[in-house]
């Protein structure tokens, strides 16, 4: 089951008195921007909704629906009736403006005060998304600093983005999808203890789910020409550089959706070598596997070995009377070759890989 993702909204010294309670995150890295920032803490230090209150929602008068913007998209968008000024026209035209792909319609998007965002999010939070259901405000902060509803809507979007796209073997809602998780690095820095994918508490900071929706956001920001964005949610080594940006852009509009497969073949006789390399590139982390088909009495040797030629990183097993496989996952590791050296009988050696 899926979770409330939440963006909420602490002063510098309610995030002061967590860090003072033992609250702090647990890695070194932190942000620092000065005066009310979009934060991980709520009043009581943890956020974990794990749905939309739907009695509050039933509570609040809702108008609009399906809204056709002026570039033919339709958009489901209500509006809270407490926000008399605002239609679910403009927030339909500006969400259908959002760089998308196929999700956008099955968006249902809310727009309410914020008093309201808090009763169907949870204290504090600014916005939350959960199952094709954004929450928003329509009204602009009170003090200076404050993200404007539009920051919070295009990183609730990015959120609705990241839950119709695959990053397999992990969740793309947690980890990021798969071009823009790869781009940064993500598996690595999970595996050195310095990304926290799914939390949304003391490590929201490091959540890369989160730093998705943040890069989403300066991405489309761009592409919409706002040059004033900032970055006070997620940690600084999140920040997108500008092969990152164009990874988002990628996983929302070309989308990564199966492995690649390659095969390779080569007969070994009396004369040929018997170490057999084949070089293997994914630009993407995720699940690789090898399959080698043997000839009959072959006890060839299969290893899956690092690009410096010399760490074995996979050994391939017996799976059956001629078949060795390897299974294992790709993390941040660009260049790798498959070893095939020969040893018993002679004869043609197929070998099948599957990259992200």
């Amino acid at each position: 089951m899926a979770s409330v993702r939440p963006v909420a909204l602490a002063a510098a010294v309610v995030a002061g008195a967590l860090l003072a309670a033992g609250g702090a995150r647990s890695t070194s890295e932190s942000v620092s921007t000065p005066g009310p920032t979009l934060s991980a803490y709520a009043l009581d230090g943890r956020i974990g909704l794990t749905a939309v209150n739907r009695s509050a929602r039933a509570a609040i008068d809702w108008r609009g629906g399906r809204v056709t913007a002026s570039t033919g998209k339709v958009v489901n968008v209500f509006v809270s009736s407490s926000l008399p000024t605002e239609t679910p026209e403009k927030w339909a035209e500006l969400i259908a403006g959002f760089t998308h792909g196929p999700e956008l319609p099955l968006l249902t998007a809310r727009i309410a005060l914020l008093a309201e965002v808090q009763q169907l999010c949870g204290p504090q939070a600014l916005g939350c998304y959960f199952r094709d259901e954004l929450i928003a405000p329509g009204e602009a902060g009170t003090m200076e600093g404050d993200p404007t509803p539009e920051e919070i809507l295009r990183h609730e979007y990015g959120h609705h983005i990241a839950s119709h796209r695959s990053n397999s073997p992990w969740q793309a809602g947690d980890w990021g999808p798969k071009n823009w998780a790869s781009a940064a690095n993500v598996c690595a820095r999970v595996s050195r203890g310095e990304a926290f994918p799914g939390n949304e508490g003391r490590n929201y900071a490091q959540n890369p789910g989160e730093a998705w929706a943040e890069v989403y956001r300066l991405m489309d920001e761009r592409k919409a020409g706002i040059t004033s964005a900032t970055w006070q949610i997620v940690a600084p080594s999140f920040f997108p550089d500008e092969v990152a940006l164009q990874a988002a852009e990628r996983d929302v509009l070309q989308p990564w959706t199966s492995v690649r497969k390659v095969v390779h073949r080569r007969v070994f006789g009396k004369r040929t070598k018997k170490v057999w390399w084949i070089p293997l590139r994914s630009t993407l982390d995720g699940e690789l596997t090898l399959s080698a088909t043997l000839p009959g009495s072959g006890l060839h040797e299969v290893a899956l070995v690092s690009g410096n030629r010399r760490t074995v990183l996979k050994r391939a097993q017996w799976t059956g009377q001629r078949v060795k496989r390897a299974a294992t996952t790709i993390c941040g590791q660009r260049s790798l070759f498959v070893r095939v050296t020969q040893s018993g009988g002679l004869g043609r050696v197929t070998v099948t890989a599957t990259t992200p």
